[in-house]
């Protein structure tokens, strides 16, 4: 049996950062394990290859909720990473850290050192801004925060159509003020993806002392009383343990980290024994706590033919934006798909942005997977709500680490969090109105026509509802009885255990979350660090 001094489960923006970090003094070995496989195909790496991703069998673990009653009984698909990188290689790359009021508000929960003056040096350190340094970015860090380099031109009608809506434009969503529309900065270096493993794993997967396990699936911790000892896992139908000299720590995410306390026997106590799961330590904020930003799309039919489109004249088009990226590495297949957005308020007396826009040169439908909607020239504008009130649940299916976790999304329960998406589409169809987006505007193919009266909007979101793909907080940092780690990341009442992920958040940020996930593994690695010197 080997051992490692540190074990980290989850090679996703947590888990590769912490591995970088935990190795590069070089007095600590440290095994990195993944579910999923190497991340060597091309539709990781070529920015476009996005679309595709949100399908990819091999790369995402494809997860879809239970039945959602709020949500007229659908089951959500939520597409997460499943490869080196996690969810930062399938994502939209978007780089956003939040409000400086997210972080203060974890600090006014008891989070002593997460506020934002606490998080920033972290964000700066770890970041290379391409425009440069200044107060709230940094140079010379793993990871390229780039301009885009496709920019599609209907973006640039949008900008200004939101601007005529009566919104600020905004040059930098990360500087000092978040509100207002304008274009997202990506993580990309020279036109490719830069994922949490091409930024912080790939340069250094030669160290002696750093072990990359992929194609792995770990069943359960190992535990001596109230003392985490190590993992087991499955490799090619053979089972396999592994001991942890220091600590194990869970950067799985916010399903698949309290899927694995809980199958290790920690957890809410009725939930273990449901499924025949010794109870070893009890924890009943296992799971609780889920919030995820809920989402909806506008879409508008648009008499342009440079959109993302299956129509001939559009695929022309593509043809010839593919060579860009051949000759200059620009162009269409550098793009995210969603180049530009924004923060709003979504009511004049918000003290401050509570809805995202993301807008997309397209006719896209459920997460791009109605294909149908493609053959259309269309834009479609996605809104979501930052800090909903709804809070769902992650549970178990069985106890086998094959079955996939029970997620309750719980989206659009509290009805502020109704009342606030019924606004957001009235703005989203009044930012559409303008010119000079209206001036290629053909009909509004969804919500569609016919859908007017608030009741109409409340109907079209039970159905059309969506999640945008920031869960958060099933682990969450605090003291209260639903805390499962404490400020420094360990598990309550558990020795040789943290969890290091987005599920440790104990409110969701103000945006996209990948960059603070990211933020809060360099973190964590520097108290672990200091704790072991």
């Amino acid at each position: 049996m080997k051992t490692y001094d540190f074990i980290i489960v989850g090679a996703g923006s947590a888990g590769c950062v912490l591995a970088e970090r935990l190795s590069a003094c070089g007095k600590y070995k440290v095994c990195l394990l993944e579910a999923g496989p190497k991340d060597n195909h091309w539709s990781i790496h070529l920015p476009l290859g996005v679309i595709s991703l949100m399908t990819d069998r091999a790369r995402n673990w494809r997860y879809r909720s239970a039945r959602e009653a709020s949500l007229n009984q659908r089951r959500i698909y939520n597409p997460r990473g499943k490869t080196l990188g996690g969810s930062s290689s399938i994502n939209a790359m978007l780089y956003i850290r939040g409000q400086k009021e997210d972080y203060d508000h974890w600090a006014e929960l008891g989070n002593t050192g997460w506020g934002f003056d606490d998080v920033l040096p972290y964000f700066k350190a770890m970041q290379h801004q391409e425009r440069g340094e200044d107060d709230y970015h940094g140079t010379g860090g793993p990871l390229n925060v780039a301009d885009s380099r496709s920019k599609l031109p209907v973006n640039d009608d949008f900008i200004l159509a939101a601007q005529q809506a009566g919104f600020p434009l905004n040059p930098d969503f990360n500087g000092p003020e978040q509100e207002g529309i304008g274009y997202y900065q990506v993580t990309q270096k020279d036109g490719y993806r830069l994922s949490a493993a091409k930024a912080f794993l790939t340069p250094h997967l030669q160290r002696k002392n750093l072990k990359v396990l992929t194609n792995v699936q770990v069943e359960k911790l190992q535990l001596s009383g109230k003392q985490v000892t190590g993992i087991s896992y499955l490799s090619r139908g053979k089972r396999y343990h592994l001991n942890a000299a220091k600590e194990v720590i869970l950067s799985a995410g916010a399903f698949n980290s309290p899927q694995l306390l809980m199958l290790s026997g920690i957890g809410p106590e009725k939930e273990l024994r449901r499924h025949d799961i010794e109870v070893k330590h009890a924890l009943k904020g296992v799971g609780q706590n889920l919030q995820d930003h809920v989402d909806v799309l506008v879409v508008n039919r648009h008499n342009r033919y440079d959109l993302l489109s299956f129509r001939p004249g559009a695929i022309l088009w593509a043809i010839r934006e593919s060579w860009k990226f051949i000759t200059k590495r620009s162009g269409l297949l550098t793009s995210s798909v969603c180049e530009s957005g924004g923060f709003i308020k979504s009511h004049p007396h918000t003290s401050r942005p509570d809805l995202q826009f993301h807008f997309i040169p397209g006719a896209m439908d459920d997460h791009g997977r109605n294909s149908k909607m493609l053959f259309n020239y269309g834009i479609a504008l996605h809104v979501c709500l930052l800090r909903p009130k709804s809070r769902g649940k992650v549970g178990l299916f069985g106890n086998k680490a094959f079955l996939h976790p029970r997620i309750e999304l719980n989206m659009l329960d509290n009805d502020e969090d109704m009342a606030k998406m019924i606004n957001a589409v009235k703005i989203a169809r009044e930012v559409l109105a303008q010119s000079p987006l209206s001036d290629n505007n053909g009909h509004e193919l969804i919500p569609g026509s016919t859908c007017q009266s608030d009741d109409d909007i409340r109907a079209f979101l039970r159905q059309k509802a969506n999640t945008i793909y920031h869960p958060v907080g099933t682990c969450k940092m605090g003291k209260d009885e639903l805390a499962v780690v404490d400020t420094s990341l360990k598990v309550h009442g558990l020795q040789g255990l943290r969890v290091v992920d987005a599920s440790i958040m104990p409110t969701i940020i103000s945006g996209n979350t990948n960059a603070p996930t990211m933020m809060i593994a360099a973190k964590a690695a520097d108290m672990i660090l200091a704790h072991y010197a």
